[in-house]
């Protein structure tokens, strides 16, 4: 058993861990942060991702000793202290970017590092960064609204609902 010390969601954890622990089972099985899904354990399906020292990372995809002493944010880090959802969340939920909710945490981490980088993403562009994020349910029309509704753009075309 290893020590990992990382900063979660602004605050510091450590746990004991075999060598060979995933980040994204850290996060589910030591820190009992169960909004990083898994969702296909081969890195394709992006409902894992989250954010190290402020980069998207699928987390099924790195060791949790990878991240010893880094800034972790997962999706329950998104939400304002006082508990109001992030603009991103708020967006998903106002312009209905979900159905089942599986993807959603990856998603919307994917947006936020997407929004990081490109503050007025197109829709070309948005869908071109969200291809490593799979959604069974939506058809991403939604989403995709969604997420240029947080970059504070409408989706041309179409009226907000």
């Amino acid at each position: 058993m290893t020590e990992v010390t990382m900063t979660v969601n602004g605050a510091p954890v450590s746990g004991d861990i075999e060598g060979r622990t995933l980040l994204s089972d850290f996060l589910r099985e030591g820190l009992r942060l169960t909004g990083t899904h898994i969702g296909c354990d081969t890195s394709q399906c992006g409902a894992c991702i989250v954010h190290v020292n402020g980069m998207a990372v699928k987390s099924c995809t790195m060791l949790a000793l990878e991240a010893e002493g880094a800034e972790v944010t997962t999706i329950e880090g998104m939400a304002g202290a006082d508990g109001p959802l992030s603009p991103i969340q708020q967006a998903f939920q106002d312009h209905h970017g979900l159905q089942c909710g599986f993807c959603t945490p990856g998603m919307v981490m994917s947006a936020a590092a997407l929004l990081a980088e490109n503050p007025t993403p197109s829709e070309t562009e948005i869908r071109k960064y969200l291809e490593g994020n799979i959604c069974r349910c939506t058809g991403y029309h939604n989403i995709v609204k969604a997420i240029m509704a947080a970059s504070g753009q409408l989706v041309p075309g179409v009226a907000a609902e």
